[in-house]
């Protein structure tokens, strides 16, 4: 398949206020696309837009909740008033808990699901049909390296992140031959706020799983924005940022008993250190 070339192709990102979303919005408007970034911090995405102008870019602010269909239908309106039509979309905007599944309320979950999940559909069906008017376009779903497995005391978000990669995958069957793409992308642990705020939603003081700005499976946001664009250029199915992390997953995959041994033997060291705090 030949590259496309992303110059004057808009793309609409969701989650654009901060971390992946942020940095794949001046990757995208480096490329030449022009961007509508959409999120709940209206002042973070002004800032957002005001960067990418100063930089020759095209971009427009959309303030609004992934978890309102009705937001998502005006995302994508707004794209295609400013920019003339919306070739891709990024289902980027989500975040994280860290409970045990006994200790997660009902509203927890389905506050987590209505944006991780139906957040991502929202977006996708308010501009597919523009897609297939066009027979042509690109759905990103953020998914994550976690989707693979279900992570003691990240049950709600690594399911999420499951049912985005399991749609993106069907889509892309659906869709096939159609000059519509549908790809999810696996980012490992990345360096954003997301833990900070996985950590007020939970009420935690420190995260099971340490921190996700050291170590050797971590990346900037910048890397999966990199990633996120070459995708655009280049359509594939899955994109990993982390070969590593990627063969561990897929060994996990294949061998359950063998990624429940490691799952509880991390659990075993975190109950460890955090007895010995006390």
């Amino acid at each position: 398949m030949p590259r496309i070339d992303l110059r004057g192709l808009p793309i609409a990102i969701t989650g654009a206020s901060s971390g992946i979303g942020y940095a794949t919005a001046i990757a995208c408007a480096r490329a030449g696309m022009p961007v509508a970034v959409s999120a709940r911090r209206a002042d973070r995405l002004n800032e957002l837009v005001a960067t990418i102008t100063r930089d020759g870019g095209r971009a427009v602010a959309v303030p609004g909740d992934v978890a309102k269909p009705e937001d998502c239908r005006k995302l994508v309106d707004v794209t295609r008033e400013a920019f003339g039509s919306v070739y891709a979309v990024f289902a980027n905007a989500g975040y994280g808990i860290e409970k045990p599944v006994h200790e997660t309320s009902d509203q927890e979950l389905r506050d987590l699901f209505e944006t991780n999940f139906w957040g991502s559909i929202n977006l996708v069906r308010a501009a597919l049909p523009h897609m297939i008017d066009a027979k042509r376009g690109h759905m990103l779903w953020c998914s994550s390296c976690v989707s693979k497995l279900g992570i003691p005391r990240m049950a709600a978000y690594s399911s999420s992140k499951a049912m985005q990669d399991h749609f993106a995958r069907a889509m892309r069957v659906e869709l096939a031959g159609s000059g519509i793409y549908s790809s999810s992308i696996h980012p490992i642990g990345t360096i954003s706020e997301f833990s900070d705020t996985l950590k007020s939603r939970s009420g935690l003081k420190k995260r099971a799983f340490g921190r996700p700005d050291k170590g050797l499976f971590v990346q900037t946001s910048e890397q999966v924005a990199d990633a996120t664009v070459a995708c655009l250029r280049k359509p594939r199915g899955e994109v990993w940022t982390s070969l590593p992390m990627h063969m561990l997953f897929a060994l996990g995959v294949a061998i359950p008993s063998l990624a429940d041994y490691l799952l509880m033997r991390r659990a075993r060291k975190r109950d460890q250190q955090a007895s010995s705090t006390i």
